[in-house]
């Protein structure tokens, strides 16, 4: 098994791969270009996005900066909203699914290091996905740790620290982030204001 296949299968891998250093350094020249691209010209920024990710949707958009790793790894469903500074290490899949509204500087990181300390210094690393489910807004300045599924309908608070899955259904936030109640009938009419509720 090859450093990539250890990498996309959550087994300890080289990080220094000259293989992967070389895709990381494609998807790092796409980001580049992405956001040196002016915001008007919609049609390019969106054929780089599409050249960069596995899978895009039929509606999405997302703001500059962008940053990611190898890019391939992230899959995304339709209606996609991502707005300013978001990071995205996709060392394992990070996947998306349908209307899923991201705020700003929110990060996704699938990658993680080992508490051995001689490992570490040699960049032995390890990756595990991420997966959002459908109709999730996150907040801004919330960080997404690997290993974790956020389920279908979920609020996730700003400034949310989510090391654990998140049930559909709910309201979220904290850290660590927990579920902070149900999100019921009576929640679909209902905005917040006033700082109601810690959401972005």
């Amino acid at each position: 098994m090859n450093n990539k296949e250890k990498m996309l299968n959550g087994y300890l891998y080289d990080a220094t791969d000259v293989g992967l250093y070389k895709e990381r350094l494609k998807a790092k020249d796409l980001c580049f270009k992405y956001n040196q691209t002016e915001p008007s010209n919609v049609k390019k920024r969106q054929k780089i996005i599409q050249k960069l990710f596995g899978q895009i949707g039929k509606v999405f958009n997302i703001e500059s900066d962008f940053w990611c790793d190898y890019g391939y790894n992230i899959e995304v469903g339709n209606n996609f909203y991502v707005n300013h500074n978001c990071v995205m290490l996709d060392c394992a899949k990070i996947k998306f699914g349908n209307n899923v509204l991201i705020a700003p500087n929110c990060g996704f990181y699938c990658a993680g290091h080992p508490l051995d300390v001689e490992k570490r210094n040699k960049w032995i690393e390890f990756a595990y996905p991420i997966t959002v489910g459908n109709n999730v807004w996150i907040g801004a300045n919330s960080i997404i740790l690997p290993n974790v599924t956020i389920g279908d309908n979920v609020v996730i608070g700003a400034q949310s620290l989510v090391t654990k899955d998140i049930p559909s259904n709910s309201l979220a936030y904290g850290s660590p982030c927990r579920v902070i109640r149900e999100i019921n009938e009576e929640d679909k009419n209902k905005y917040f204001k006033n700082g109601d509720e810690n959401v972005e």
